[in-house]
């Protein structure tokens, strides 16, 4: 085995990333739809979700050099916060030291992390150090990462898209469409009959077998949540994911055990085993949806996957590409995978991370598939990226 130590680790974020739907063209759907979520029940912040800053922070991406010049790379979002944890908290971890203790690193990053971590940015940029450990431990052994995790278990995967359009998702061969939902509890009767009117229009579009799935974005209370997944039976919704605030870990039981026609999801915004730990013991969802460039990397991550496994619980991570592809290839109880369609009309397939790399895996009639490059298989497109690392202090 080839030994070696890493001599850098290096954090970036894209210039221009954060605006990059307020600079865009007008009518892109993620920008310019009406979604419901947490902020919806203040007026001044219904209109659009970047009025409130869910764009502030962007991409950040990490390389960690060895001392033979071989770089792995890591994806997150948190934009200079999380460069900042990398590059003055994290760093100390990981110069001089053997790639390959990745437990041991990522042990010490969460252990030091804890007075002010635990959830939130401090794991965003856990995330992405442990991804560039993963690359570089699979370019080190020259195997794709599902290789390390202990090979396929299904040599493709199936997808399904999340979409303001279920018609051209059905069309480009997707297994099932996510809509966002449009209204909250603040737009009272009227959203409510809207959000009704929404999902009966796409089952008539989509036909009766196409899943149709509902992305609700914490943006809901126990009572409506209840009222609108029973005023949908007749519509045959596969699932209705995140209803609640993360955190209202007793509210998310109530819906599972209150209503059996749709299946409850979530964990978008829960991090690490502990948290899932909670998910599962209080017996919150039918399906767990870990971000794996947020929820603590692909070290922790498997173990998540593994424990949902001990009680036959589906894990279908929230959308993040080839980073969760490799997860889903190695494990029998992840069945399925999101793509989010971020073209702006939602009517072709575009990579997910933009133009970050040269080579990004994309479905193709509704399936997806990964080479035998080593570790992620995927590179930097430095030449088409406007990167600035940020050191602060």
């Amino acid at each position: 085995m080839q030994r070696t130590t890493i001599r850098d680790v290096r954090a970036y974020i894209l210039v221009d990333d954060r605006d990059k739907f307020d600079h865009g063209p007008q009518g892109h759907w993620i920008r310019d739809t009406v979604i419901a979520n947490p902020m919806s029940v203040y007026e001044e912040y219904k209109a659009t979700r970047t009025s409130w800053g869910i764009n502030v922070f962007s991409n950040v991406v990490v390389e960690i050099e060895l001392d033979n010049g071989l770089v792995g790379l890591g994806v997150t979002s948190g934009g200079e916060p999380a460069c900042y944890i990398i590059e003055r908290h994290l760093k100390r971890f990981l110069v001089g030291q053997d790639p390959h203790n990745i437990e041991l690193l990522w042990d010490q990053m969460w252990r030091a992390t804890l007075p002010y971590g635990r959830k939130g940015l401090p794991l965003h940029a856990i995330s992405a150090v442990d991804l560039a450990l993963w690359d570089l431990l699979g370019k080190l052994r020259d195997e794709p990462i599902y290789a390390l995790l202990g090979g396929k278990t299904k040599e493709r995967l199936p997808v399904y898209a999340t979409t303001v359009r279920p018609d051209l998702a059905q069309g480009l061969g997707f297994h099932g469409a996510k809509l966002p939902l449009m209204y909250g509890p603040a737009d009272g009767d009227e959203g409510l009959k809207k959000n009704i009117a929404t999902i009966a229009a796409a089952r008539e579009s989509a036909g009766p077998d196409f899943r149709i799935m509902i992305d609700c974005y914490m943006s809901l209370t126990v009572p409506y949540a209840i009222e609108l997944a029973r005023a949908l039976e007749p519509y045959n919704v596969y699932w209705m994911e995140e209803c609640l605030p993360p955190d209202d870990y007793d509210g998310h039981a109530t819906l599972k055990a209150a209503v059996g026609s749709v299946l409850w999801t979530g964990g978008e915004h829960e991090y690490t085993r502990y948290g899932y730990r909670e998910l599962i013991a209080r017996r919150c969802f039918d399906i767990l949806q870990p971000d794996i460039t947020w929820v603590g990397g692909l070290t922790e991550a498997r173990r998540i996957v593994a424990m949902a496994a001990a009680y036959d619980i589906p894990v279908i991570p929230h959308g993040s590409s080839v980073f969760s592809y490799h997860l889903q290839f190695a494990f029998p109880n992840c069945p399925m995978a999101e793509f989010l369609m971020i073209s702006p009309a939602a009517d072709r397939i575009a990579p997910l991370f933009g133009k970050i790399f040269v080579d990004e895996p994309m479905p193709e009639n509704g399936y997806v598939t990964l080479s035998d490059k080593p570790g992620w298989g995927v590179e930097l497109n430095r030449d088409a990226l406007n990167l600035n690392r940020v050191v602060i202090g």
